[in-house]
């Protein structure tokens, strides 16, 4: 067997890696793509491997020079007219090579596993093409296959139709033909085709056309979860990088993205944060109905908005600002005046209560010499009511202010109602400013009756600022929502003021105006996940080497015993060995050194593909 690798495009959607070098010479994590590949193929105890070249072709022929020499025998073909023409023409060049051996036919921009070339070597079919199920990062050759892998149609770009994608297969642009196709079958059709159609085609068409003609002796073989990518622009390059790297680099590479795991189809994210059961199906088509009115039309101002999270959360209008996330109106509270100002007094010392651990957002938002911290001294990190205002007594008072995540973050940790609102009264005696921010409690247990979002609540206590991020509970964090509420209706004006006039777009604001209908909806779901986080509980305390501290919010705090790994090492074993994100607490300010993780609850399905897995190591 032989392989071929076409490797004379330009490459112009990689902007400045490709200005002076084609497309396979580009590194990734310190590997050149051509590098990679013939390292995976100086496996395959190949006769010779062939490289059509044109864009910047000398550049690769002096790279690889007689490196490989001992290994593979390397023969080069030019492209000289690689600027007018497309990969069919490449591969035209190659044609005699291909009627006299077994082939392997690859694309130089693609970076796989070692172990998807295995399966196109080892697989008894003589003719293959590897192929993916289809995912929202693909582009170019889709196709249709039948139960048994027979190619039913390859389906060309003006073709492609985003509601039959469930039925789509990509091809991995890796294909396996037996010396016998390509004489009888593929070269006499790409002859024609060239003929007919010209050069500035792709070689895919020829297997399209042959597909369509007769029963073709092409099998599509799916290459299932193996890892691969093609590397078109600036971005595959960066989600390559992270799929494809060490693993002892892996977990910093997926942790600076801080988000946007979707590209990551195949992970299951323990670390962010959200509700598993809400929206329902119903509200998601609703949403979609109107996508397209939504995607072309202007979102309203902070006018509307308010009122619709006043109408969302049954809270007045002017004690309400609506935020793109409740991380832009953290930034904003950061800058608050002081309680009963009107004007920012930055020379003014304004000291915050923290509780520690917490959500490093509030204090990275506030100078570092003004936080009074509070850490419990128990192996919980649980604290009451009556433990923040004995320490907090001498250390807080007029203008200042103290910070409640409850529950809290990363810990879990609940205080009641009744006990909140006494803080309040106490705050409130002081003049402190009471900042709580409740994005968890709705995964309380009554939850129904926990939140601090009434009028007659907020009126009462017009030093406290009640923060909530509509993301978590409410399951949609790709809309970016969060509110702030207060009776102090001077502060809610400033805040307003402070944040730009169109911070939200029309899909989030669509939203709220919708959810009331879905009210009922969104109570269910929080009870199902009381539930489910209980289930939960007890299957992880049967993990011999975690303990699980108590929780009110759709996360779990576990304590890894130290005889059997660090918090590290475990985080990234799951990532490296089962694909699984969960969130190392080692990093945050209170925890470094406890050997701790956060473990967000999700449906049922994914919390025991978590305890499968962690029973398995």
């Amino acid at each position: 067997m032989q392989a071929i690798i076409l490797a004379a495009g330009m490459g112009r959607r990689l902007g400045e890696y490709t200005k002076d070098n084609t497309k396979c010479m580009l590194p990734v994590n310190g590997v050149r793509l051509i590098d990679r590949m013939l390292s995976q193929l100086a496996k395959l105890n190949l006769n010779r491997v062939i490289i059509v070249v044109g864009y910047q072709g000398q550049n690769v022929i002096d790279h690889v020079g007689n490196r490989y020499d001992d290994v593979l025998k390397i023969e080069w073909i030019n492209n000289p007219i690689y600027d007018k023409t497309n990969n069919i023409y490449s591969l035209g060049l190659a044609k005699e090579k291909m009627i006299e051996d077994d082939t392997l036919l690859l694309e130089s921009d693609l970076i796989v596993d070692d172990r998807v070339l295995d399966l196109a070597v080892s697989d008894p079919n003589p003719n293959i093409a590897l192929v993916a199920k289809y995912e929202t990062w693909m582009d170019g050759t889709m196709m249709c296959i039948d139960q048994d892998c027979n190619i039913v149609n390859f389906v060309p770009k003006e073709a492609f139709r985003y509601e039959d994608t469930k039925h789509y297969y990509k091809t991995v642009n890796i294909y396996k033909l037996s010396k016998e196709f390509c004489e009888h079958s593929y070269v006499p059709f790409l002859d024609a085709y060239l003929k007919a159609l010209g050069t500035n085609e792709y070689y895919e068409q020829v297997l399209r056309v042959i597909t369509l003609i007769n029963k073709s002796e092409l099998k599509a073989k799916p290459i299932g979860d193996l890892p691969w990518y093609e590397i078109d622009d600036v971005q595959d390059k960066d989600i390559a990088e992270t799929i494809f790297a060490d693993e002892k680099d892996r977990l910093g590479k997926m942790m600076k993205r801080y988000g946007g795991y979707w590209r990551f189809e195949h992970m299951l994210d323990f670390c962010y944060l959200v509700n598993p059961y809400f929206p329902p199906q119903k509200m998601r088509d609703e949403m979609q109905a109107n996508f397209d009115r939504l995607l072309t039309e202007y979102p309203s101002g902070m006018f509307v908005n308010s009122l619709l999270a006043g109408k969302y959360f049954n809270i007045r209008q002017d004690f309400v600002v609506v935020g793109n996330g409740a991380a832009e109106l953290i930034k904003s509270i950061a800058s608050l005046p002081p309680v009963g100002g009107s004007q920012i007094n930055d020379s003014a010392v304004r000291n915050i209560g923290v509780i520690y651990p917490t959500f490093e957002e509030y204090p990275n938002r506030m100078k570092a010499e003004n936080i009074v911290k509070f850490v419990p001294q128990n192996d919980d990190y649980s604290y009451t009511a009556d433990d923040l205002i004995n320490f907090f007594g001498g250390k807080l008072s007029g203008g200042d202010e103290l910070l409640l995540i409850n529950p809290d973050n990363p810990s879990g940790n609940f205080i009641p109602l009744c006990d909140v609102l006494r803080l309040a009264d106490w705050c409130k005696e002081r003049e402190i400013r009471f900042i709580v921010d409740e994005s968890f409690v709705d995964f309380s247990e009554d939850f129904e009756h926990n939140s601090l979002l009434h009028n007659d609540i907020l009126e009462m206590y017009p030093n406290m600022v009640v923060v909530k991020s509509i993301s978590k509970s409410y399951g949609v964090p790709g809309l970016r929502l969060g509110i702030l509420a207060s009776s102090d209706v001077a502060l809610i004006n400033y805040i307003k003021k402070d944040v730009a006039i169109w911070n939200i777009n029309s899909f989030a604001e669509f939203y709220m105006q919708i959810f009331n209908k879905y009210e009922k909806d969104y109570k269910k779901a929080c009870g199902k996940f009381v539930a489910e986080r209980k289930r939960f509980v007890k299957r992880l305390q049967k993990v011999p080497y975690l303990r699980v501290i108590p929780s009110q919010a759709n996360f779990l705090m576990c304590e890894v015993d130290k005889s059997r790994f660090t918090s590290h090492e475990l985080t990234e074993l799951l990532l490296n060995r089962f694909n699984i994100l969960i969130k190392d607490c080692d990093t945050k300010n209170g925890l470094k050194g406890k050997n701790m993780i956060r473990i967000a609850v999700r449906d049922q399905k994914d919390n025991d593909t978590l305890i499968m897995a962690l029973s398995a190591i």
